[in-house]
């Protein structure tokens, strides 16, 4: 029995993206909530790395195998095509080497899975306008002690992957759990990418 029965919508939405029996690597897994509900609902075979070591004790206790790791390192313990789905869940805006771990996931992985806050949702522009930094559900931090050191918005990661030669095979964007399609990058506040290798 898995720790986690349900999940939050943002994390449904990339269980949904994932096929029963993959195997499945989350980066900043945290304590493994979604790996233990694609083990329990989807049999997957489950991998998770997180930089936070409380994080690790927490996946073993839900039964997720999972390693303290530091992404900026890279990925080069994990051999090219090991898994079917590599998953970086609102940690992409926190890394110095954005292009080089969105690469990595696609040498280690056949499909990538990167969600983003959106910073081109209509509360953040309007934030700005009144002259102070973004701060919501999705951008919890203050501009004093955020680690998001890298925003972007649809745009900038539509050109990252057409730079990288990346394909886009599905996007979403949700605001409060709801999907939008009418204007997205305007009204909704996170991103979902799915991608694979051009």
């Amino acid at each position: 029995m898995s720790f986690f029965d349900s999940l939050r919508p943002d994390l449904q939405l990339i269980a949904d993206w994932i096929p029963p029996g993959s195997r499945v690597l989350d980066l900043g897994c945290g304590e493994g909530e979604l790996l233990a509900w694609l083990q329990q609902h989807k049999q997957a075979n489950c991998y998770g790395v997180d930089f936070d070591v409380n994080n690790v004790v927490g996946c073993v206790k839900a039964g997720v195998n999972a390693i303290q790791g530091d992404l900026e390192a890279g990925l080069a313990e994990f051999e090219d095509q090991r898994f079917d789905h590599v998953v970086l869940s609102q940690t992409i805006q926190a890394m110095r080497h954005t292009e080089e771990i969105l690469l990595e996931m696609l040498r280690v992985g056949r499909e990538a899975i990167v969600t983003f806050p959106n910073f081109g949702y209509w509360q953040n522009r309007w934030q700005i306008m009144l002259g102070r930094m973004p701060v919501s559900d999705d951008m919890p931090y203050q501009w004093y002690n955020t680690p998001n050191i890298h925003w972007c918005m649809l745009g900038d990661f539509d050109a990252l992957c057409a730079k990288n030669h990346i394909r886009v095979l599905e996007r979403v964007v949700m605001t409060h759990g709801r999907q939008v399609n009418f204007l997205p990058n305007l009204r909704g506040s996170l991103a979902f990418y799915r991608v694979s290798r051009g």
